[in-house]
């Protein structure tokens, strides 16, 4: 995180105006006379952002180096409440406020992401991955990361996602069919969960977007679509493992006495 106050404002002057609509955000400066003669733009001494739930301000302190922050819940203008918060606790405000836009705007929420990392920002869901080297330990452990930040439908429709993903791994020799499913393990599905964890609980659950349903209604839906395309990849490599078996001779025969096997069509 960056810790030097005027640092951390002026990475915020150079961050936030290209993830949010101008009348949103508020940056101060103090020019000195020797600013005005060079042309310089001058220390940025506050930056306030208006978010959907709060209105964040950062501004340049005397002790220490160290911004004052606070945290304000505005409504048509008026102040209802106002906080001092530690800058740490501001940060994180900030996050959800600016993915709260993103996904009120539908814009890229990876922008915030890589803006947020800049600034040393740990998100809510950064524990959400998957690591590549080890995908079926990734997996296992994904659900009970995600324990207590969704709700318990969600929680089940992941760990079925899981299991299919987990029995699916192992079977899939083509490389392009490999490629497929482990991006759907170690990308779609955490990321997915990521956006949707950054966000604010109370906003994420009740808050309506602009097709009329809310993050949560959309979070579903996508979990929808990853579970019904793991379930045909997983299909897709037992129907693998049985063609290689039939291709094999006569093993099923013999064992089990079976003259052909109703694969699925694909």
């Amino acid at each position: 995180m960056v810790e030097n106050g005027s640092e951390l404002l002026l990475a915020l002057a150079r961050s936030l105006p290209g993830l949010v609509e101008p009348e949103l955000l508020q940056i101060d400066r103090q020019r000195s006379v020797r600013d005005r003669m060079s042309g310089r733009d001058g220390e940025v001494v506050r930056v306030r952002l208006a978010g959907p739930e709060l209105t964040l301000t950062l501004a340049a302190g005397s002790a220490r180096g160290r911004p004052a922050a606070e945290a304000a819940h505005v409504v048509r203008g008026v102040v209802i409440s106002r906080r001092s918060v530690p800058v740490a606790e501001w940060l994180d405000l900030l996050a959800g406020q600016l993915h709260v836009l993103a996904a009120a705007s539908a814009t890229d929420d990876a922008a915030v992401t890589r803006t947020l990392a800049g600034l040393g920002v740990r998100e809510p869901g950064s524990d959400l991955v998957v690591d590549p080297s080890d995908v079926p330990a990734g997996l296992r452990a994904l659900p009970a990361r995600l324990t207590g930040r969704v709700p318990a439908d969600v929680l089940t429709v992941v760990e079925r996602i899981c299991t299919l993903l987990l029995e699916t791994v192992p079977r899939v020799e083509d490389p392009e069919q490999a490629h497929a499913v482990l991006r759907t393990a170690t990308d779609y599905l955490p990321r997915t969960l990521r956006e949707y964890t950054a966000l604010p609980p109370d906003w994420a659950q009740g808050h309506r977007l602009e097709h009329g349903g809310t993050a949560l209604d959309a979070l579903r839906e996508q979990l929808a679509v990853l579970e019904a395309g793991v379930s045909r990849m997983r299909e897709a490599a037992i129907s693998a493992d049985a063609a290689g078996l039939l291709a094999n001779g006569t093993f099923l025969t013999d064992r089990f006495g079976l003259s052909d096997l109703d694969l699925p069509d694909h």
